[in-house]
């Protein structure tokens, strides 16, 4: 294909989404609904076209974090079940109706307003509660007696799921993920025992389900990281790696300018970089403002006419410079992948992650909407 004519853009494959979420179902195996995380624009790959995706391949389960999410992918014509994994505000009551939006109960206090909600549109509203299992973010704390009788005082909202979120799924040095599972399923035993009919019970996400952390599968798991190509490495002895996914999103930065810079010239701001010799350098169309992160400043590199090569000197909001001397035939308008593989090379998101001091969600999620979003 030609190359796109922006100063910056990311190239989605949906195909290679649609493969690993098809990964993800071989892996957790039939009887387990695979709901496909969309939060965050979909880790920033385009929350309606992947959604759209998914819901071709059979996903009937969406995940998005708010309200304002949800009634986005609404708004777009999308049809699947979508849970609010992050809560929700007393004004978006209205438009958790008004969208048939899955809500999450965060804490016990949101279970009575969710009935009121209910009683007010005169109709069923199905919730999931979340647990706090241990990692004392978002769920209840409250013993399974609380909760049961608070449930108990439910007529019009009904709890569909029950759920929580592991803090170290990757982790094999920690027994952590073991303690989460074993507190959460206290609860679960004490909701069945006292005859409450769950429909879905899901603890793991990508990296839960990657490295078969079966005791805490049930019949739902949380496909996110997986979706968009990336399970993180793990620490310790891991068990056997299930997922088998790759990386959907490449990133291009097109030059804007070329220079013949002699031995000494100071580069970018602060003057961080000095040429040792003399350089041909390049200005890409790409900075901070658009993802590219600031501590990639004299340590990160690109990849450059299928080779990698440095960023030289301070990242700055729209511009980024690089090294091009072993490139001369390159000039302004051609691309430079800021992510991705180029001939025989490969910068993925981990690898970034690695020098930049953040996390390979951090990476993507990062990338800015005014990158533009191509999708082949």
């Amino acid at each position: 294909m030609m190359a796109p004519p922006h100063r910056s853009y990311v190239l989605v494959s949906l195909d290679r989404i649609a493969s690993n979420y098809r990964n993800v179902c071989a892996a957790v195996g039939p009887g387990v609904e695979v709901m496909g995380v969309v939060k965050a624009d979909a880790y920033r790959h385009g929350a309606r076209e992947v959604s759209r995706t998914l819901v071709a391949e059979g996903a009937r389960w969406l995940a998005v974090s708010s309200v304002e999410e949800g009634v986005t992918l609404r708004t777009a014509g999308i049809g699947a079940r979508i849970l609010v994994m992050a809560g929700f505000l007393p004004a978006e009551g209205e438009a958790i109706i008004a969208h048939n939006l899955t809500p999450t109960a965060i804490s016990l206090d949101d279970v009575p307003a969710l009935e009121e909600l209910a009683r007010g549109a005169g109709k069923p509203l199905a919730f999931h509660l979340k647990i706090d299992s241990g990692m004392a973010r978002l769920g209840t704390r409250a013993e399974p007696a609380e909760i049961i009788a608070t449930l108990r005082g439910l007529r019009a909202a009904r709890l569909e799921g029950l759920m929580t979120h592991f803090a170290s799924a990757a982790d094999f040095t920690s027994q952590q993920t073991e303690q989460q599972a074993a507190r959460f399923e206290v609860v679960h035993t004490a909701l069945r025992d006292a005859g409450f009919a769950i429909d879905y019970v899901h603890l793991s996400s990508t990296n839960a389900i990657g490295y078969d952390r079966i005791h805490a599968r049930h019949n739902m798991v949380r496909a996110g990281h997986a979706l968009y190509g990336y399970v993180s490495p793990p620490r310790g002895a891991a068990l056997k790696r299930l997922l088998d996914v790759k990386p959907a999103l490449t990133w291009k930065a097109k030059i804007l300018t070329i220079k013949d810079i002699p031995e000494g010239t100071l580069v970018g701001y602060g003057g961080t970089f000095r040429a040792p010799c003399a350089m041909r350098i390049a200005v890409l169309g790409a900075g901070y403002a658009d993802g590219v992160f600031h501590r990639l400043s004299n340590r990160g590199k690109v990849i450059a006419a299928g080779q990698l090569t440095p960023i030289l000197g301070t990242v700055s909001m729209d511009l980024t410079t690089i090294d091009i001397s072993h490139a001369l035939h390159l000039r302004p308008g051609d691309d430079v992948t800021l992510l991705g593989t180029e001939g025989a090379v490969t910068l993925d998101a981990q690898q970034i992650a690695r020098v930049a001091g953040t996390i390979s969600y951090n990476i993507l999620s990062s990338i800015s909407a005014r990158v533009h979003r191509v999708y082949v």
